[in-house]
């Protein structure tokens, strides 16, 4: 990162350097990187504030997961060619302790599942529902941000395990095509096409019970007004704020969950790793069994990393974003 970014990150907020690769100490090994995710959360990290997780460095690599090739190890745990998944993407090498790498089988998904739909990224979807939401068979949810990432897996999910009636909103005709046809979404809409609330309550006329919020905003606002009495909402991430150089307007009807005995609950994916075997359990028989799709947008090269990530936060992406590494 070669400078704190106010407002939308530029490509003047990155620099590409060219580094000696230093040799694994004992404990350690040497990944060369083949795939990387960027990720909104990123985005936060740029800026220099008090967070859940410590900001990116100016004159520092940045961070994010990625899955490599062992090409050396100096741990018992590790050998040359397994392929592992880590955190210290944004770099064609990495030297890091082999306890922060994950090894992974290529034989029971593409490597690139393992930074999406198997990853972090359906884990977040997988945990708001079931551990924050609480949905329950027969819930109406309607999930913001449903062609990303992290929406279509929530959405899917909130399908698969029993939801009545799921909607999503999306940011053009494209993406609600997708979201309705190919990932099975009972209906959808694009949030370009008029007041968030007004498409909202035409989608889900009677209600909806569980929100699982990517965008804030509007979205938040318009969940809140239609959201039934004991309703829940999984506040995942705010994309809509992340470039914001003045505070947004929050919701102005949470007086709302007074009434309604609404819960809004903020969520980090680090906090239900608990549940990981249970979701890898769930979501691997889903890709067995062909009820689970997944897409992914790649871009090739590290120099076009930061045009991926602020691809992500532009929306250009369907699915997953990856950069692969050559």
């Amino acid at each position: 990162m070669a400078s704190r970014p106010r407002g939308w990150p530029t490509a003047e907020n990155f620099d590409l350097v060219t580094a000696e690769v230093p040799a694994p100490a004992d404990g350690q090994v040497l990944v060369r990187n083949t795939l990387m995710s960027v990720d909104p959360y990123m985005r936060g990290r740029m800026n220099d504030v008090e967070s859940y997780v410590a900001p990116f460095q100016v004159g520092a690599p940045l961070e994010g997961g990625a899955v490599g090739e062992v090409v050396e190890s100096r741990s018992p745990d590790l050998s040359p060619g397994d392929l592992v998944l880590h955190g210290s993407g944004w770099r064609e090498y990495a030297v890091l302790d082999a306890g922060h790498a994950v090894r992974v089988d290529p034989a029971v998904a593409p490597a690139s599942a393992y930074l999406g739909i198997l990853g972090m990224t359906g884990l977040t979807a997988y945990a708001g529902l079931v551990a924050v939401a609480a949905l329950q068979p027969g819930d109406v949810v309607f999930v913001s941000g449903a062609a990303g990432a992290v929406g279509s897996a929530a959405g899917q999910f909130a399908r698969l395990l029993g939801a009545g009636r799921v909607v999503g909103s999306a940011g053009s005709a494209a993406k609600v095509a997708h979201v309705t046809g190919e990932l099975g979404f009972d209906a959808a809409f694009d949030y370009h096409d008029g007041p968030v609330a007004e498409q909202l309550r035409a989608a889900a006329p009677d209600g909806i019970d569980v929100y699982f919020d990517n965008v804030g905003g509007d979205h938040l606002e318009a969940a809140v007004g239609q959201l039934r009495v004991h309703g829940r909402a999984a506040l995942c991430g705010a994309i809509s704020a992340y470039n914001e150089t003045s505070a947004p307007p929050g919701p102005r009807n949470l007086a709302r969950m007074i009434g309604w005995r609404l819960t809004l609950r903020g969520f980090l994916v680090r906090d239900h790793a608990d549940l990981r075997p249970e979701f890898v359990s769930r979501v691997g028989g889903w890709l067995r069994d062909g009820s689970l799709v997944y897409r992914e947008t790649f871009v090739d090269g590290l120099a076009q990393a930061p045009d991926a990530f602020l691809g992500v936060l532009r929306g250009d992406n369907l699915g997953k974003m990856l950069v692969r590494l050559p």
